[in-house]
């Protein structure tokens, strides 16, 4: 054979060579994001619980934060019954006070029931809330009880 032949012949091996390594290398990308999409959704659910059930502090502050919800409830509550005791025998001019005081605090009152209820109803923090607090809040009932 020739010299010409040769290195015509070594340079088709080179070329076949890197196309050979590149297509193993995609294969073998692609193989690994091929397992890394499959197993997405198991690792997804993991990584989910160990950030909420196995993190002790995610439970406690949501325990904590379901007593809080609650009680900012309660308390915008008693704030609207004072107001409403006290409307009975204000002036003209302070009626006038409390009736937008009221109305703040009945709008307030139902954000906090809705904040309540939503995050009662996501399932990785209703696990959390404790037996004795109500599951949902009522906008319409105005005697929130949070503990017996």
């Amino acid at each position: 054979m020739s010299k010409a032949r040769e290195e015509v012949k070594a340079g088709i091996w080179v070329i076949g060579g890197i196309a050979a390594l590149v297509t193993v290398g995609l294969t073998i990308s692609l193989a690994l994001g091929g397992v890394s999409w499959l197993t997405a959704p198991f690792r997804g659910e993991v990584d989910k619980r160990n950030r909420t059930e196995g993190s002790g502090a995610f439970r406690i502050a949501t325990y904590e934060e379901f007593f809080g919800l609650c009680s900012t409830v309660q308390s915008k509550e008693g704030a609207i019954k004072a107001l409403e005791e006290e409307n009975k025998t204000a002036s003209e001019s302070r009626r006038a006070q409390i009736s937008t005081s009221l109305t703040a605090l009945k709008s307030s009152r139902i954000e906090a029931v809705s904040e309540y209820n939503a995050k009662a109803a996501q399932e990785h923090r209703s696990a959390f809330r404790d037996k004795d607090l109500p599951p949902r809040l009522d906008v319409d009932d105005m005697n929130t009880t949070c503990a017996p």
